[in-house]
């Protein structure tokens, strides 16, 4: 018998409808979800939203407290030094030095004091440490310039390189020694009330001094320090 749905006679079997799909809906009407692996997940991005959240709150916090106080670095300078001794013996490579410096810390911000709760002034030559001395500490209010005189006066072994002792008789022809004073403070900010953790900054003052000699004073260029906080 020939099928209606072609074109012409047909004689061969007859062809069988085309399969039916068959759907099969999941218990819960919703797709299959491990109850553990769904719970992990959640958890993952609720504290990822959180950790994004404070964030951004300590950001605003910050950039809201950088516009109010408008920090500005400390500046601190080598105002003068006296050198009056500064001999290295050849025999025994001890070092007989006396220097007296005055420093001037100015705190330019209006709205931040600073607490030195300590401070250490080390003298260095070519590298190396031949005196230290722990200065007084104090408190300093704001746009206010304070000032420190450490003295260094003694005697001590240094021991130069062939090349550091060449440096050494150059500078001593000269007249004029090149010297590192370094400060190493533990200081605390304070903001209105608030009083920030110590803190430990870090002054390198690279200075040219000139020996004075014969009574006469020698000129010193005031020197600006470098701060590493």
């Amino acid at each position: 018998m020939p099928e209606p749905n072609l074109n012409g006679a047909y004689y061969g079997p007859s062809i069988p409808p085309p399969p039916t799909k068959t759907y099969h809906r999941s218990r819960g009407g919703g797709s299959c979800c491990n109850p553990c692996s769904c719970l992990f997940n959640c958890l993952c991005t609720c504290i990822c939203q959180i950790i994004f959240t404070l964030l951004i709150i300590i950001g605003v916090i910050a950039l809201v407290l950088w516009l109010v106080l408008r920090p500005n670095k400390v500046k601190f300078y080598v105002t003068d030094a006296v050198l009056t001794q500064f001999d290295l013996s050849n025999t025994n490579n001890t070092l007989y030095y006396d220097l007296a410096l005055n420093m001037t810390i100015r705190n330019p911000n209006k709205r931040v004091g600073i607490y030195y709760d300590s401070i250490e002034a080390r003298a260095m030559y070519q590298g190396q440490r031949f005196d230290s001395q722990n200065l007084e500490t104090f408190y300093q209010g704001h746009k206010n310039t304070s000032t420190l005189h450490p003295v260094f006066k003694g005697q001590s072994i240094v021991l130069l390189g062939d090349r550091e002792k060449s440096n050494y008789n150059n500078e001593k022809n000269a007249g004029v020694y090149e010297i590192e004073v370094k400060l190493y403070m533990r200081i605390r900010l304070k903001i209105g009330w608030i009083k920030t953790h110590k803190i430990k900054p870090k002054i390198e003052c690279d200075i040219k001094v000139p020996l004075e000699s014969n009574g006469r004073s020698a000129n010193f260029e005031e020197t600006r320090c470098h701060l590493d906080w």
